[in-house]
């Protein structure tokens, strides 16, 4: 996605970037699942695609349908 992340140990750098790019991503957890959702929506250009989105059917409850909502461009695409 082209964001500038330098992990240092148990500590993660993050320095911000002019642009993100959409890209193919995998969630890990339930938070780092939102940051992804957050990060593509972002992104400039490019189409992000989220897998393994159960980790945010955890804590966000039709997240697509909330967001779009507010005029965000997503969708649930099943497999």
């Amino acid at each position: 996605m082209g964001a500038d992340v330098v992990v240092d140990g148990n500590t993660a750098i993050v320095r911000g970037v002019e642009h993100l790019s959409g890209a193919p991503v995998m969630a890990s957890d339930l938070r780092a699942s939102a940051a992804l959702v957050i990060a593509g929506l972002m992104a400039d250009r490019g189409e992000t695609a989220i897998a393994r989105v159960y980790h945010i059917d955890r804590g966000y409850e039709r997240i697509e349908e909330r967001l779009s909502g507010l005029g965000a461009n997503i969708e649930r695409i099943r497999a």
